[in-house]
């Protein structure tokens, strides 16, 4: 039953769907669910605008479920830079630039996507979801509520007050994360730690050498993770590394202590860092790669976002996949309460639909992340695209098409490279 047609006795603490975490997962689906007429609760631990420790990095994926949500536009009024290609470089140094292909009307390169601060990002569409439905920041959940198999709300205290609440829903969207309570609590299974990276970022401002492009860079320290600099406004940038976490625990590699020596010391940054200043200190996170595939449902529940175990494996990027969740999960409850369908039948075609959509790509990635294992295969391609404008063109095309992406794992591409 939906907010439109539900009887006005309603209590006051049950909502059609409450929604635990406030990040881009979050939020996606607590606004996807108000434009279908449901009465949803967003619970969040932060006080907002609040930091989130990512790269920062808005994909054309992203952009799409924010022109979805109908909110595209207002993303030229934030902090952002837009991003217009990427810059490689090889464990040997060699440089590979790579616009995008796509093309304005002019014929000049069009942005993709944009970098912005996940402070400014997250409360942009934070402020878009409390204008759409109940909302409450600094709130900390603490426990699920069950009626014997099923979930049925959630428990928690106001962090300011310590009053606690309780909240009845027919559904519980566990959109808190990495480390979800929710995952957590309904017994999901564990993310392995092959399929893990650790990540660190800091912001920097006055980097020399700065492009519109963001930039990976295969370095042997960390290979087959990456150091990255993504161009951010005014000068800015967010610096950062990422290591599968078997590999860095192998390795007894210090993430921190890492990211800051390969600034200083390493041939191709250090010169450019000499003048920068830096702004923030280094800090890690931890990002579920999609290559794990995680149960999403099950009674009275949904994962959506870093609780799914959604990121890229390859790119590391998460908020797309966070967002397109959010839109799948609401029609799926969409068409639950509609056809009054609450069987495990029908909620599993979540995981069918969801998989369905970003499973081909995940599984790309996965394979990228393998083949990036090998040195002398990153410096080949590198180096010949460097070389080659038909390489560089054939990449380019692979950055925003699937299907052409694919080519990077069929022997054939290599084949052709040898030969270019």
């Amino acid at each position: 039953m939906t907010a439109e047609n539900m009887p006005s006795t309603q209590a006051k603490n049950t909502y059609d769907v409450i929604v635990v975490g406030g990040g881009p997962g979050g939020n996606s689906t607590a606004m996807f669910l108000h434009k279908k007429g449901y009465r949803v609760l967003l619970l969040d631990k932060a006080k907002y605008p609040r930091d989130k420790i990512c790269g920062d990095a808005i994909s054309g994926k992203s952009v799409g479920m924010l022109k979805e949500l109908g909110i595209e536009h207002e993303m030229e009024k934030l902090d952002t830079a837009k991003v217009y290609g990427l810059v490689f470089s090889s464990p040997e140094g060699k440089m590979l630039e790579i616009p995008f292909p796509v093309k304005d009307g002019e014929g000049h390169t069009k942005a993709r996507g944009y970098v912005c601060r996940r402070i400014v990002f997250d409360n942009f569409l934070f402020s878009h979801t409390k204008k759409m439905v109940d909302a409450k920041e600094e709130f900390q959940v603490t426990d699920l509520i069950w009626d014997n198999d099923t979930v049925v709300g959630v428990k928690g205290f106001d962090m300011n007050t310590k009053k606690e609440y309780e909240y009845k829903a027919k559904f519980v969207i566990g959109a808190d994360g990495a480390t979800s309570l929710v995952a957590n609590k309904v017994g999901a299974e564990k993310v392995p730690d092959e399929h893990l990276c650790m990540a660190t970022r800091v912001y920097y401002e006055g980097i020399s050498g700065m492009t519109p492009n963001i930039e990976i860079h295969f370095i042997d320290s960390v290979m087959p993770g990456y150091f990255w600099i993504f161009p951010l406004e005014n000068g800015k940038a967010n610096v950062g590394l990422g290591m599968v976490s078997t590999d860095r625990q192998k390795k007894g590699v210090n993430l921190v202590a890492e990211t800051e020596r390969v600034i200083v010391e390493h041939p191709l940054f250090k010169e450019r860092f000499k003048n920068a200043k830096k702004l923030t200190d280094v800090k890690g996170w931890t990002l579920p790669f999609g290559s794990f595939k995680r149960k999403l449902h099950g009674k009275g529940w949904f994962l959506v976002g870093d609780a799914a175990s959604l990121v890229d494996p390859f790119s590391g990027e998460g908020v797309g996949n966070a967002m397109t969740s959010g839109k799948y999960v609401s029609e799926i409850i969409d068409e639950a309460f509609k056809t009054n369908n609450f069987m495990q039948e029908h909620l599993s075609q979540y995981d069918t639909r969801l998989w369905k959509e970003i499973g081909p790509e995940l599984h790309t990635s996965y394979m990228l992340q393998k083949m990036g294992r090998h040195k002398w295969l990153l410096n080949m391609v590198i180096g010949k695209a460097s070389r080659s404008k038909e390489v560089r063109d054939t990449i380019s095309g692979m950055l925003v098409n699937e299907e052409a992406r694919k080519s990077f794992i069929s022997p054939m591409f290599y084949v052709k490279l040898l030969l270019a």
